[in-house]
């Protein structure tokens, strides 16, 4: 009773922000309404049909052909160098491989949809560049309307300085001083419904989306692979009834990382699990079976400490990286909440291990721990669960196969019941 007392105190008292940068024309960018929209209005969307690069190491132009002109924001941003490009919600349909490879001053760029009715492209650079010039020309002579960027080279020291101030690497504000955010989270339920609805929320959240493909091999998206198995975990769930079941994600959408954590938070969710498939660099050797990690300060070894740094730039492929600073603010009641956390997340972690190992091959080492990002909810258990190695033809058969699916999600079911069933008990006792 006494930490729920010093839980309620915590979330009355601390107010976490994360900064992030606004994108042009908000009205378009932030959709009113967060479900796909029907085909007929889709098709609606400008759509770009071929995107090319000209130029050198000196100069180098970007070209994007619209079948309408469209609003746009373009910015720079450092380490690693990036140009963002921020468009109303866009069709895009390039040829496949667009973007793969570069030219003069960009290394290779990637597009897709970044929120509902916002799209982006990120260019990776060759190095520090300005954008000189950018525009749209309207359709004219038989030709599409355009979206042409001129980016040119340009020192180190030039490039911080044309960067906005938040921008500036030596310039981040800290987490305390940052502005709301202005990227659209999961809605708000309705309090009268949440009220009515007295059951457990467990939150799935199907890493990477949208601009993310996360790991690939064989033509198969850990995006997509992780999408499958968080929805037949949630169909699994719901159709038990004793769970309200939440989805980060439920199509091809980016949801930054901190978006992800919100919405666990706001819900004030029994608990987060956070579904990858990871790869192996092939220099590396090849590795497989399932493994469980929860949070720590410190990995628990190399290669839970290679996931961890590759899963936390998750938000700086789509443009903005939306690291939390650290903030003097921390204080005994958010460590006792957090350390209140971490015991049932590990406790969690070790039944799911349990459940898993009788139905699917799990790692050699199946628990882990690292830091990452999205399994920092101070208040919510949470545990990130790598199913697989896309990266080991094994398992990226299993990842694949429907019978594999649902004997997996079969044993994570099994997990999730057995622990919420035993912590909700002791908190009737506890009352």
């Amino acid at each position: 009773m006494a930490s729920r007392t010093n839980r309620r105190i915590l979330l009355g008292g601390v107010l976490l922000c994360i900064a992030a940068l606004p994108c042009a024309d908000s009205s378009r960018l932030i959709a009113a309404e967060s479900r796909p929209q029907p085909a007929a209005v889709a098709a609606n969307f400008p759509v770009a049909s071929a995107a090319r690069l000209a130029g050198d190491g000196k100069q180098t132009r970007f070209i994007l052909d619209l079948d309408q002109t469209v609003t746009f924001r373009a910015v720079t941003l450092a380490d690693p160098y990036r140009v963002v490009v921020d468009v109303p919600q866009v069709n895009f349909q390039l040829p496949a491989g667009t973007g793969t490879g570069g030219r003069g001053l960009v290394k290779a760029f990637r597009y897709g949809l970044v929120m509902p009715g916002g799209s982006r492209i990120v260019f990776d650079l060759t190095g520090p560049a300005k954008i000189a010039n950018s525009y749209v020309l309207e359709a004219a002579n038989g030709q599409p309307a355009r979206l042409v960027l001129e980016l040119e080279e340009v020192d180190r020291t030039a490039f911080v300085s044309s960067l906005a101030p938040e921008n500036r690497p030596e310039l981040r504000p800290a987490i305390a001083e940052a502005p709301p955010a202005t990227v659209p989270s999961a809605p708000a339920p309705d309090a009268g419904q949440q009220k009515a609805d007295g059951r457990p929320v467990v939150v799935i959240d199907p890493g990477h989306g949208g601009i993310d493909n996360g790991t690939q091999s064989s033509g198969e998206s850990e995006k997509n692979l992780v999408l499958a198995f968080g929805l037949a975990l949630r169909d699994k769930l719901e159709k038990a009834g004793k769970y309200r079941v939440v989805m980060t994600r439920d199509d091809d959408t980016f949801i930054p990382l901190n978006d992800r954590t919100r919405i666990a938070r706001n819900l004030k969710a029994a608990l987060f699990v956070s579904i990858h498939a990871d790869a192996l660099p092939r220099a590396e050797g090849d590795a497989q079976g399932a493994t469980i990690y929860t949070l720590s300060d410190k990995a628990s070894d190399a290669e839970a400490q290679r996931l961890a740094d590759a899963e936390n730039r998750a938000d700086a492929i789509a443009g903005f990286n939306l690291a939390e600073e650290p903030t003097d603010v921390a204080d005994i009641l958010i460590d006792l909440t957090q350390r209140e956390t971490r015991t049932f997340s590990n406790r969690f972690a070790r039944l799911l291990m349990s459940e898993m190992k009788q139905t699917v091959r799990m790692h050699k080492h199946p628990l882990k721990s690292a830091g990452f990002r999205v399994l920092k909810a101070p208040d919510v258990p949470s545990v990130l669960v790598e199913i697989g190695y896309v990266s080991n033809k094994g398992d990226l058969e299993h990842l694949v196969s429907e019978g594999w699916r649902s004997r997996a999600v079969g044993s994570m079911a099994q997990a999730i019941d057995g622990f919420l069933t035993k912590r909700m008990a002791t908190a009737g006792t506890s009352n």
